[in-house]
């Protein structure tokens, strides 16, 4: 369990996006702005997390781009038009990092820990003991116990994932069922 009464400035938010913060296409990539929804309550919940955290970043595997069926100019005008919808209510994301590796075995791709290893080189306040992960994945868990984070498994899209599971921690339906544990 997280103790939720822990969480101050002083922690960093990760966040998987597709199926977590927008709808998946599973099977599929986000192509560009137009395919791009919200997740029910996603931007609700980001504003919270704004509030709560001292930072928020996105660790996002985009093969899609290194398949070249889309560019990283089509990736960034998606988190463009995602960054403006979650402005709009307060929220904010601080920095997105993507991999677009091929290979499962890329640093950067989740599970292994490369993105977060960026983000500590640009935050160097970032404590990995002071981290969550939120995911849709096991990858996810998997990218966050490599660096030592809590971790909460969303099973929108891998509902069929067995709980418990030593790589999750807790299992919340949505990101706003994550906020309203933070409400305290």
């Amino acid at each position: 369990m997280i103790d939720y009464s822990l969480i101050d400035k002083s922690w960093t938010l990760f966040l998987d996006r597709d199926g977590v913060i927008n709808e998946d296409k599973v099977g599929s990539y986000i192509f560009n702005r137009n395919e791009f929804i919200f997740m029910p309550g996603a931007e609700e919940a980001i504003k919270l997390f704004s509030d709560v955290f001292g930072l928020i970043m996105i660790v996002t595997n985009q093969r899609g781009v290194g398949k070249g069926l889309m560019t990283v100019e089509d990736l960034e005008d998606i988190h463009i038009y995602m960054r403006e919808g979650l402005a709009k209510l307060g929220g904010r994301i601080d920095k997105i990092y993507f991999a677009p590796d091929l290979h499962n075995g890329g640093i950067n791709r989740k599970p292994l820990p490369g993105m977060a290893l960026q983000a500590k080189e640009d935050f160097p306040q970032i404590d990995f003991h002071k981290s969550i992960m939120v995911g849709n994945k096991l990858s996810d868990m998997e990218f966050g116990r490599n660096i030592e984070a809590k971790t909460i498994f969303i099973p929108s899209t891998n509902p069929e994932t067995p709980f418990p599971h030593p790589l999750i921690d807790e299992r919340l339906d949505s990101l706003y069922e994550v906020a309203k544990r933070l409400r305290h």
